[in-house]
């Protein structure tokens, strides 16, 4: 169970993320700007991060129902 725990709470960065979506960094940017990327945090230094339960719930949200 500690490792379920573990990789809901775990961060993903950018690269990471647009890895899985299989999309540019730029448009991981652009859906940002748009309001319609999953939720980030901002580090102090700058940097984003994505909890891996936030991409969940975001591809969930996104399915078709077809």
């Amino acid at each position: 169970m500690a490792a379920t725990v573990t990789r809901l709470h775990a961060m993903l960065t950018v690269p990471e993320v647009c890895a899985e979506l299989q999309i540019s960094r730029s448009t991981f940017y652009d859906w940002r700007q748009k309001g319609s990327a999953p939720r980030c945090i901002t580090l102090p230094n700058g940097s984003l991060r994505v909890r891996r339960g936030d991409l969940d719930s975001w591809l969930n949200a996104r399915e078709d129902a077809a």
